[in-house]
């Protein structure tokens, strides 16, 4: 049951501080613009004035709100701000409204199956005068002034389809979104919605059937996790998940598991396949092709760029799918090759053994791509595998870190690489000439765009896992509040600004 309430009990706030500016500008799609590619349209935030952000305001969840989900925290997903309002989804799917401006609570839409929700990352999208947003088997639509509901369909998934965890993206009168993980023959879905009824018009299936590994597992396989790619040539493109198998299917009944580890572009208006690059073929290592895909125009030819947990980025034509260039980004300890291995019947592999990237990536949250240059943000984990008969029974063999690349979007070669002491959980964000991120164990990050060197740094009050967004002179940073060690005192999940005198 979905019920409004528009108090601000719920909420604990900090007034804007002393000396902070007005608010100003938006940042109205998940990744920033429809091409995903992550870029600040209209910030005035650079290199010359990034020491100046200050705090400007600080919401803190409280009562269930503030509980983790599983391993995952509280808050996993993107802010978006439209005509002076901060809307976000926390993980038990409950979304709010904030002022840009001061942080107060303007509205407040409470989700009733807290215990199916997670991990995410969820979140909202908003176009026109509504929200949308997902809960783990239904969508909705709330009008945006208000949070009162316009819409909700909870007879999109079937058995075996999975459940919805993606922030969803919304043009051309369509909902684009997808499942997780479907246990059925199918796995995953992919599918669009009409925008002003939730009326579905159309699914796609990620897996053709099973496989060996998914019937004896019943994991299922499949769908999408991050925000899809609406393109201006009348298509959408998901980066899909893996088929979740376990490695001695793999070996003794290798298939390419299509369409998993995958960008998959598909006519927008009836979900018709076009075309789709596989980065990983029979794939038992956990390495999803699930990072937002993003439309770029290299060489006068507009292109398509994907990555994901198998740690390479892939430039492909948007026209064909043909691959262009991929790159390797992060630590990689040479068994990239592991599923193409026991797909041409050519595996010895052994447990236990270690891989790098392990099953956390890699690639792990969204890409951006402005100018000529594509940014890349990834874990450097190494896990051990410990059996060959489960899905990723893995444990940790490395201390975490990771790494800020650039890359030409020409050639996919790197123009600077940059170690970090934690893992970026933040995606990256281009702001001029800058790029952000934060780090998992508490900490928002710029980097000169040029050099890779670290311009600023700001302690968070808690741990992140979420992507920031930036509006105009504000950098809104949701910190979810998971703790990042046994003995860790984190504080309270909160959504922050921090904004130019």
């Amino acid at each position: 049951m979905f019920t409004i309430a528009t108090v601000a009990s719920a909420w604990a706030a900090e007034p804007l501080s002393a000396g902070a500016s007005t608010a100003s500008g938006s940042w109205p799609y998940p990744n920033g613009t429809l091409a995903n590619g992550r870029v600040a349209v209209g910030s005035t935030i650079s290199l010359a004035n990034v020491a100046t952000l200050k705090k400007a305001w600080s919401f803190r969840l409280t009562g269930k709100g503030a509980a983790t989900v599983g391993h995952y925290g509280s808050l996993a997903a993107n802010p978006i701000v439209v005509d002076g309002t901060v809307y976000i989804q926390d993980l038990r799917c409950d979304v709010y409204a904030l002022s840009l401006s001061t942080g107060a609570l303007e509205w407040e839409y409470k989700v009733g199956q807290p215990e199916r929700s997670g991990p995410g990352p969820n979140g909202v999208a908003v176009a026109g005068t509504a929200v949308y947003g997902l809960a783990p088997t239904e969508a909705f639509a709330l009008d945006a002034r208000t949070g009162k509901t316009i819409w909700v369909n909870r007879k999109l998934l079937t058995k075996g389809e999975g459940t919805f965890g993606i922030q969803p993206q919304v043009a051309t009168g369509r909902m684009y979104l997808a499942s997780q993980y479907g246990t059925g023959p199918g796995g995953g879905v992919l599918m669009a919605l009409d925008a002003k009824t939730g009326a579905l018009l159309w699914k796609f299936h990620t897996t053709t059937g099973y496989s060996p590994g998914v019937k004896a597992l019943g994991l299922g396989a499949g769908g999408a996790w991050e925000t899809p790619l609406v393109g201006s040539d009348g298509t959408v493109t998901f980066g899909t998940g893996n088929p979740y198998q376990r490695a001695v299917e793999a070996v003794r009944h290798p298939a390419r598991q299509l369409y998993t580890d995958s960008d998959v572009n598909l006519t927008a208006a009836t979900g018709r396949l076009r075309w789709y690059y596989q980065g990983v073929p029979n794939d038992f290592l956990d390495w999803d092709m699930q990072t937002s895909p993003m439309w770029a125009t290299a060489r006068g030819v507009p292109v398509v760029i994907g990555s994901g947990k198998m740690g390479y980025v892939y430039e492909m034509d948007a026209a064909t799918g043909k691959l262009v260039w991929k790159a390797p980004v992060g630590k990689h300890n040479g068994h990239d090759n592991l599923g193409l291995l026991a797909l041409e019947h050519q595996s010895r592999l052994r447990a236990p053994f270690t891989t790098m990237p392990g099953s956390f990536g890699g690639v792990l949250t969204n890409l951006a791509v402005s100018g000529t240059t594509v940014y890349v943000a990834t874990l450097d984990l190494a896990m051990a595998e410990r059996t060959l008969t489960t899905v990723t029974d893995t444990v940790p063999k490395s201390a975490p870190s990771g790494e800020i690349e650039a890359l030409s979007l020409t050639t996919g070669k790197v123009e600077w690489d940059t170690a970090v002491p934690s893992l970026p959980l933040g995606a990256v964000t281009v702001s001029n000439d800058l790029v952000f991120t934060t780090l998992f164990t508490g900490e928002l990050m710029a980097l000169n765009r040029t050099t890779g060197a670290i311009a600023y740094r700001q302690k968070l009050p808690t741990s992140t896992n979420a992507p920031l967004a930036i509006a105009g002179n504000t950098v809104i940073v949701a910190a979810g509040g998971l703790r990042t060690s046994t003995k860790a005192k984190d504080g309270h999940p909160q959504v922050i600004a921090y904004r130019l005198p």
